[in-house]
C-alpha cells in the first residue's frame, strides 16, 4: 500500500510565493490536507485484510461443494426417472407383445 505524503508548510510557502496571502495559503494548505485525510481513511476502510480474504475462500469452497451435491442429487434424478421410463417402456412393450 502506499503512503502519500502531504508537506502542508512547503505548499503554503509556494502558494505565497504565488501571491497568496498568509492566511489564504493556510486556509488553502488545510483545505487541502483536510480532502487528504478523508481520502486516505476512506482507503484505509476499502482494502481487504488476509482474514476478509480467507473468509471469501472458505466461502468459495462452501459454495463449490453445495454445487457438487446438487449435481449429484440431480444426476441420481436423472438415472432414477430413465430407469422408471425403461421399466415402463418394458412393461408396455410385453403388454403389446414385443
Amino acid at each position: 500500500m502506499s503512503t502519500l505524503t502531504f508537506d502542508s508548510l512547503e505548499y503554503m510557502r509556494k502558494l505565497e510565493a504565488g501571491g497568496f496571502t498568509r492566511q489564504q495559503a493556510e486556509s488553502q494548505a488545510d483545505a487541502l490536507r483536510q480532502v487528504l485525510e478523508r481520502h486516505a481513511a476512506t482507503e484505509r476502510d476499502n482494502i481487504a485484510t488476509k482474514g476478509d480474504v480467507n473468509d471469501l475462500r472458505l466461502e468459495i469452497e462452501k459454495v463449490r461443494k453445495e454445487i457438487e451435491q446438487a449435481k449429484y442429487a440431480m444426476l441420481k434424478w436423472y438415472i432414477g426417472g430413465w430407469v422408471a421410463m425403461a421399466a415402463i417402456m418394458a412393461k408396455g412393450f410385453h403388454w403389446f407383445g414385443f
